[in-house]
């Protein structure tokens, strides 16, 4: 998916997002997971890309959702 800048209108480019030694980024949904995980009370996760402006260095992430 490509993603615009909303101050420069140029296509944001896909970068690398580090958090140390965090395993991978990633955001909570509070949806309960399917499963016998769901009934132990886990949450779903999402995966996120990172993208940035390459004219005024702004930073998104935005959640990957499945089509």
């Amino acid at each position: 998916m490509e993603h615009r800048c909303p101050d420069c209108g140029v296509t944001m480019e896909t970068v690398e997002f580090s958090m140390g030694d965090a395993w991978n980024p990633h955001i909570r949904t509070g949806e309960k997971r399917t499963g016998l995980l769901g009934k132990l009370g886990v949450s779903e996760t999402k995966d996120l890309e990172t993208v940035m402006c390459p004219e005024c260095g702004l930073v998104r992430h935005y959640a990957e959702f499945a089509e």
